[in-house]
């Protein structure tokens, strides 16, 4: 057989999207758990107050900068960095353990808010039970 003749009759290899597969809810919930810890680390917890009042006085260097006012927006506000923290820890996750492949970028794409929205969730519970008390 010459090998014009083996790749016609080779065996038929799956496609890569073949066995497409989302993040197990289990996986979500971690990753949900994971994201609210630290997105609660950035914004909230005074271990990076220093940094946080740093990043303050660099701001207010120059109040006029649509960049530096960027940044200050995206540490202070629970949403915004639960949202990059989020996308960061669902890429880190499926490049680790190999699941990025798996599944088409437009898969990736409806879980990336889905870890975001139940890290949000925890979030707001988490913000009800401490005006509640």
């Amino acid at each position: 057989m010459t090998a014009d003749q083996a790749w016609c009759h080779a065996p038929r290899r799956a496609r890569p999207f073949e066995e497409e597969q989302m993040i197990s809810p289990a996986e979500l919930a971690l990753l949900a758990l994971a994201g609210y810890r630290m997105t609660q680390l950035l914004v909230h917890d005074s271990i990076l107050d220093p940094a946080r009042t740093r990043v303050d006085a660099w701001q207010q260097a120059r109040p006029d900068s649509a960049a530096r006012e960027a940044v200050v927006t995206l540490i202070s506000c629970v949403y915004c960095t639960g949202w990059w923290v989020s996308g960061i820890l669902l890429a880190t996750w499926l490049l680790v353990t190999g699941e990025f492949g798996r599944a088409p970028l437009l898969v990736h794409g409806v879980e990336w808010p889905a870890v975001a929205g139940a890290a949000v969730l925890l979030n707001r519970w988490d913000d009800s039970r401490k005006n509640a008390g």
